[in-house]
């Protein structure tokens, strides 16, 4: 952990990262595909490597709770869930949200059931979108590194709670190239927790979380959450930017095309006034990226939006880069039943009435389905063909 790449697994490198962020207590409960993570940072406990306090709990309803209890009490928490596993978790996420707690999560993100399947999709983090959570999406193992180190300096400065995402078996069971910043590096970054007085239970400063709210007082609080949730766009990018400036070591690195937009909202390659624009989260990304790279180049070429950020929503940075484009292909590895794509909905909300861009929804890799360059290219084709449905695609 000296600065230079490491080849690492991505759940090792994961909790090698949160290891060096040194929270006082992290619990969990074993579900793949994030087990390895939870894992490690057991054995490091057990090997004297670390000094956090680790609570093996009897299910994720139970870790959740934990972890609320601990930051409640006014300390640093952590843990990570998968798939059933948080939404187990759900009636806890709603109330870390509410109760302004500043916990990082990190989901690997799996299918839900039924049928039983534990490959990778999205559909598990979708289920809890609006419960107030900031929800961040990772391409690869150094952006997974990056945004976990970021997320508890904005968790703690915003009292809002960060859920880190990260595809599972993609990310968390495959090696890549990785820098692992050092404790001491870290620690400069992000110093140790102090919470305000009557932000955590106190015996000496007594203090009241989560009380009753009746009618006459519950819509304002919840309106708050929700305004401090949008207004956290801000300080996500401030962030990205200062956490850029001291550790240089840029997710774009490991990126053979340079990002004509990155922050900590967005990414975008691509010329100014493309022909189409695709947009997707998460390890696919890479996918899009080699299948698209000799498309880019010149005027009708392609755009790539990469969406970092996805609550709360930059509508207004993604209208911006959108609004030139003629097609708009929306890449989802999740789906609103019944509706469409996830993301796909989020964008064709925002882009009603200020583009007449043709947008159109893809959903692929369901349960852990292959996506291919093919199924890339083909969608890239696809694109300018208007559909108000969702578009399934597999096997080319």
């Amino acid at each position: 952990m000296n600065n230079k790449p490491q080849i690492l697994e991505g759940s090792r490198a994961i909790a090698q990262t949160i290891k060096n962020i040194k929270p006082a207590v992290i619990s969990a409960y074993p579900i793949t595909p994030q087990t390895h993570i939870v894992e490690d940072l057991a054995q490091f406990k057990a090997d004297g490597q670390a000094n956090y306090e680790y609570v093996r709990a009897e299910s994720e309803f139970a870790a959740a709770s934990i972890i609320l209890g601990a930051s409640a009490a006014g300390v640093r928490a952590y843990s990570a869930t998968s798939s059933q596993g948080l939404l187990l978790m759900v009636e806890v996420i709603y109330n870390i949200a509410g109760l302004r707690l500043p916990v990082v999560i990190t989901c690997a993100n799996r299918s839900v059931s039924a049928p039983i399947n534990i490959w990778n999709d999205q559909q598990d983090v979708m289920a809890i979108r609006d419960a107030g959570w900031i929800l961040l999406f990772a391409e690869n193992h150094q952006e997974a590194v990056n945004q976990h180190i970021m997320a508890f300096k904005i968790a703690e400065q915003l009292k809002l709670p960060v859920m880190v995402n990260v595809d599972g078996f993609i990310i968390t069971h495959t090696y890549e190239p990785v820098i692992i910043p050092t404790l001491e590096q870290i620690k400069k970054y992000l110093p140790d927790y102090k919470p305000e007085t009557g932000q955590y239970l106190d015996a000496a400063n007594p203090a009241t979380l989560g009380a009753l709210a009746t009618p006459a007082h519950y819509m304002e609080i919840r309106q708050e959450l929700h305004d401090d949730l949008t207004n956290s766009l801000d300080i996500i990018n401030k962030e990205f930017t200062a956490f850029n400036s001291q550790f240089a070591i840029r997710n774009s690195q490991l990126n053979l095309l340079k990002p004509k937009i990155d922050n900590g909202l967005v990414e975008y390659i691509g010329p100014s006034k493309p022909e189409t624009i695709v947009v997707a989260m998460g390890s696919v990304i890479g996918t899009i990226k080699e299948a698209a790279s000799p498309l880019i180049k010149g005027a009708g070429g392609i755009g790539i939006l990469k969406i970092k950020c996805f609550r709360p929503f930059p509508a207004e940075q993604i209208l911006k880069i959108i609004k030139p484009a003629k097609n708009i292909a929306v890449i989802d590895k999740s789906i609103s039943l019944g509706a469409t794509g996830t993301l796909a909905s989020e964008i064709k909300a925002i882009a009603q009435g200020k583009t007449n861009a043709n947008i159109s929804s893809f959903i692929v890799g369901l349960g852990g389905r292959d996506i291919t360059k093919e199924m890339i290219k083909k969608i890239i084709k696809l694109a300018n063909k208007k559909s108000d449905k969702a578009i399934f695609v597999g096997k080319i």
